[in-house]
C-alpha cells in the first residue's frame, strides 16, 4: 500500500515571510488552522511539522488559497491544557491539540489559572498555552537582557522544578539544579538568547546536572529525604527512582514533558530507535509494578498529579541572577588568584634554576697494580742540616763530590 505524499511546505523562513505578507499574525494562522499559537510558533522555527490535514490547511493559508481576517488577540484566551482537561495527541506527537473547552467565561470572571505540573514549555513544541501571563513570547530586540532572562525563568522554573523532582526524588536538589541551569544560562546569555530552543537548553543542562553520579559524595545527599505523603504517589516515586537515569529521562520526557519521539531522541543524545526502546522498556517496568499505570494517557495523568502535589517554589529570577554573577565572580577571583601563584612560581624557579650545564662527579673508585704516587713530603731534622752544609760548601770544593765523564 502506498503512502499518499504530503503536501509541500516553503521553508522556514518563507512561511514567516509569507505570514506577515498578508498581515496575519500567530493567532490569526492558529485560529485558522484550527491549533494554538504555541504550535505555529514552533511550525515557523522548526521545531515541529504539521502533518495531515493540519498540514494542507496550513500551506494552503500561506500560499493565500484561503482567506483569514485578521483580528485582535485575544488577551484572555481560553483556559485550556492542565487546567481544562487532557491533551490528545497523534501516536508521534506530531501535532498534540488540546480538546476544546467548554464555553468559557468572560476574562473578567476567570479565575486565576492554576499552574500545569509539568509545564508548559516551550521546547515541547505545540502545547496548549495556559494564559497570558504564562505564555512566552518570542525575544524582542526592545527588552533588555534582564527583562528577557527574567521572562524565561518566570516561564520555565516552575514546571523545570516539578519535572526534575520526578527525575530525582530529592527536593533540594531539584531546585538547585534549575537554578544552577538559569545561572549558567545567564552567564552564556548570548549564546542562550540566540538559540532556537531557549527553554529546551535549560531544560537539559538542569537534566544533566540533576543526573550528576558526583552527588553521592555530598554528605547531605546520603540520606533520604521524606517521601511523597499519599502512598499512590509515594509508589510511583519509587519506581521511576529504580529505573536507570537515561530510561527514567526518557519516559519523562515523553509521557511526562509530552516531547515527540524524534526531540526526546536528541535531547537525551541517542537515536530514535534507541530512544524507542528505552521508553518501551520504562513503561513496561513501571507496568509491572503499577499495571493501572499502563496507558500513557493514565501515566501521564499521575506524573502530573505527583508534580503538582509538592510545593515546588523556584527562587526569585533576580535572585538568581545575582547568585550566577557572584558564583562568576568568585571563580574568576579563583582564577586570577591561581594564575598568580603559578606566575609567581614559575619565576622564583627560573630564578634559582642552574643557568649551564654540571656534569656530576664520578665517584671514587679503587685502582689496583699501579703505586700510589710520592709527593714530598717535610723535610727531617738529618735532612735540613744535610742540605744546609751542602749549600754552605763551594761548589767546586774538594770536599764536594763532582761527578766525573768516564
Amino acid at each position: 500500500m502506498t503512502r499518499t505524499p504530503e503536501t509541500p511546505l516553503p521553508s522556514l523562513k518563507e512561511r514567516r515571510r509569507l505570514r506577515e505578507a498578508q498581515s496575519l499574525s500567530q493567532a490569526d494562522v492558529a485560529a485558522a488552522v484550527g491549533v494554538t499559537r504555541a504550535t505555529v510558533r514552533s511550525w515557523e522555527n522548526g521545531r515541529t511539522t504539521p502533518r495531515g490535514s493540519t498540514r494542507d490547511a496550513y500551506a494552503r493559508l500561506l500560499t493565500g488559497a484561503e482567506e483569514v481576517t485578521p483580528h485582535q488577540e485575544n488577551p484572555a484566551p481560553a483556559l485550556v491544557g492542565a487546567a481544562t482537561g487532557p491533551v490528545q495527541t497523534s501516536p508521534d506527537r506530531a501535532d498534540p491539540t488540546p480538546e476544546p473547552p467548554s464555553e468559557t467565561p468572560p476574562a473578567s470572571e476567570l479565575a486565576p489559572t492554576p499552574e500545569p505540573a509539568l509545564g508548559p514549555d516551550p521546547a515541547l513544541g505545540p502545547q496548549p498555552e495556559p494564559g497570558p501571563d504564562a505564555e512566552l513570547e518570542p525575544l524582542s530586540p526592545s527588552l533588555t537582557p534582564d527583562q528577557a532572562f527574567d521572562a524565561l525563568y518566570a516561564f520555565c522554573a516552575p514546571a523545570l522544578v516539578r519535572q526534575t523532582y520526578l527525575l530525582t526524588g530529592r527536593r533540594e536538589l531539584a531546585r538547585e539544579s534549575v537554578e544552577r541551569a538559569f545561572q549558567l544560562a545567564w552567564h552564556r546569555w548570548p549564546e542562550v538568547a540566540m538559540d532556537r530552543d531557549p527553554a529546551g537548553w535549560v531544560r537539559a543542562t538542569a537534566y544533566e546536572f540533576a543526573l550528576s553520579p558526583w552527588h553521592r559524595l555530598r554528605p547531605r545527599h546520603r540520606n533520604p529525604e521524606p517521601p511523597p505523603a499519599a502512598p499512590a504517589d509515594r509508589a510511583l516515586l519509587d519506581v521511576l527512582l529504580q529505573l536507570p537515569p537515561v530510561y527514567r529521562r526518557t519516559l519523562l520526557l515523553y509521557d511526562g514533558v509530552g516531547l515527540n519521539l524524534p526531540e526526546t531522541a536528541a535531547e537525551t543524545e541517542a537515536s530514535t530507535p534507541a530512544a524507542a526502546n528505552r521508553l518501551l522498556h520504562a513503561r513496561e517496568a513501571v507496568a509491572t509494578r503499577l499495571p493501572e499505570l499502563a496507558e500513557p494517557k493514565e501515566l501521564h495523568r499521575r506524573l502530573a498529579e505527583v508534580a503538582s502535589a509538592e510545593r515546588l517554589r523556584p527562587a526569585k529570577p533576580t535572585t538568581v541572577r545575582w547568585g550566577g554573577e557572584q558564583r562568576a565572580r568568585h571563580w574568576t577571583r579563583a582564577a586570577i588568584a591561581f594564575t598568580v601563584v603559578l606566575i609567581g612560581a614559575t619565576t622564583l624557579t627560573l630564578r634559582t634554576a642552574p643557568d649551564h650545564y654540571e656534569p656530576p662527579l664520578a665517584p671514587g673508585a679503587t685502582v689496583h697494580g699501579v703505586p700510589p704516587r710520592v709527593a714530598p713530603g717535610p723535610l727531617s731534622a738529618e735532612e735540613l742540616a744535610l742540605r744546609a752544609k751542602l749549600k754552605g760548601e763551594m761548589a767546586s770544593g774538594p770536599e764536594r763530590l763532582v761527578p766525573e765523564a768516564d
